[in-house]
C-alpha cells in the first residue's frame, strides 16, 4: 500500500512540474474572474493533449458545471453548489456507501496582482476517508494582468496524503485539516492565509 501511494504521489509531482508552464487562459466579463470562471477554465484546458484518465478525473464535475452554466437540472447522485459571492464551489457525487468530494476556491492576495486558485479532491468510505487515484490538492496562481493562470508549489505548507483530508474555506479564509489517527480519532487543526501563503 505505501509502495503504492509513494508510486502515485510521485507521479502526480512530475504531472504537476511538466504542467507547470503551462498557461491557462481565463475568460470572462466585466473587471474580474468569479469562481465560476477560474473552474471552468482550469477543467476544460488541456481536453484535447490530455491523457484519458486525466479527463476522467474531471469528466463529472465538468458536466455538472456545464450544466450549472446551462441552468440545467443535476444528475441523481450528483450535487452542485456554487457561492461565486464567497468565491467557492463544491461539487459531491455519491454511489452507495462512497463519496467524491471535488472543492474549488480562491483567494485575493495581499500584492492584489494576483489570485491563488486551489482544486482540492478527496474521496470517502463510510464517512472515512479512502484515497482514490486522482485525490490531490493543487494550486494555481491567476495573473490580474496577463489574465492567465499557472500551476504553483503549494504556498508555505506540504500536502499530506495519510489519512489526511483538507477542506477549503467557504467563509473565511483558511484551510482546515483534518487527519484520521489509528485509534480511530481525528485530529485538526488549521492553516492561516496571511495574503501570500499558509502558515502551519
Amino acid at each position: 500500500m505505501m509502495k503504492k501511494l509513494f508510486m502515485w504521489v510521485a507521479f502526480s509531482a512530475m504531472t504537476i512540474t511538466a504542467s507547470a508552464q503551462k498557461s491557462i487562459e481565463v475568460g470572462f466579463l466585466g473587471t474580474s474572474p468569479d469562481i465560476v470562471d477560474l473552474a471552468w477554465a482550469f477543467l476544460v484546458t488541456g481536453d484535447d493533449d490530455e491523457e484519458e484518465c486525466d479527463q476522467e478525473a474531471t469528466a463529472g464535475i465538468k458536466d455538472a458545471l456545464e450544466r450549472y452554466r446551462q441552468g440545467e437540472s443535476q444528475d441523481k447522485n450528483v450535487t452542485l453548489t456554487v457561492d461565486k459571492r464567497n468565491g467557492f464551489m463544491v461539487y459531491e457525487f455519491r454511489y452507495e456507501e462512497h463519496l467524491s468530494r471535488i472543492e474549488m476556491c480562491y483567494w485575493n492576495e495581499a500584492d492584489k496582482k494576483h489570485k491563488l486558485f486551489a482544486y482540492n479532491r478527496w474521496s470517502f468510505s463510510n464517512g472515512k476517508p479512502s484515497l482514490g487515484q486522482y485525490d490531490e490538492l493543487v494550486f494555481l496562481r491567476y495573473n490580474n494582468a496577463t489574465k492567465k493562470m499557472t500551476m504553483c508549489e503549494t504556498p508555505g505548507f506540504e500536502v499530506s496524503y495519510n489519512n489526511t483530508i483538507y477542506a477549503l474555506p467557504r467563509t473565511g479564509k483558511d484551510i482546515t485539516v483534518t487527519k484520521w489517527n489509528d485509534n480511530g480519532t481525528k485530529t485538526k487543526k488549521t492553516l492561516k492565509w496571511n495574503g501570500h501563503k499558509f502558515n502551519k
